[in-house]
């Protein structure tokens, strides 16, 4: 695959944005109450596990950059079938709560940059997935971006 500049921007972007979230600014802690520590750790476990089903589900049709594939197919069962994003979903989940497990305002900062990232990212992504799929219209008027619709 012939990656775009675009393609190349974002992919490095995102991975700057995940070295970043493994520093720490002491002078950002955060004081949370101890008893909701384990649910914060169970739900940034979930949020793992989510990722690595949307990998699963994906397949062969799985890439760091935003444009699709040559040889890719439209996927929409499975975790797709309610969100069209899961993997980027799952990251924001285990970010987030990762970040308030740790008490860190600072990591709660760099989870709201991967999500503005995320949301420019997915936007020029489904650019693409609209040109080479006819159905997307109507795939992404029914179904959430990052979260489910209800």
């Amino acid at each position: 695959m012939n990656a775009s500049k675009e393609d190349i921007l974002f992919v490095a972007a995102q991975f700057l944005l995940f070295a970043a979230y493994l520093f720490e600014i002491p002078e950002w802690r955060l004081d949370y109450p101890d008893d909701a520590a384990w649910v914060t750790l169970l739900l940034a476990g979930l949020g793992i596990v989510v990722i690595i089903i949307a990998m699963f589900q994906l397949n062969k049709n799985l890439s760091p950059f935003p444009t699709p594939p040559k040889n890719s197919e439209l996927v929409v069962t499975g975790l797709f079938n309610y969100v069209r994003h899961p993997i980027y979903s799952g990251i924001l989940m285990t970010t987030f709560f990762l970040a308030i497990y740790l008490n860190s305002g600072y990591k709660l900062m760099i989870t709201v940059l991967l999500a503005i990232l995320f949301y420019y990212k997915s936007e020029f992504e489904e650019k693409q997935l609209e040109k080479k799929f006819p159905g997307y219209k109507n795939y992404k008027a029914s179904t959430g971006r990052f979260y489910p619709r209800f």
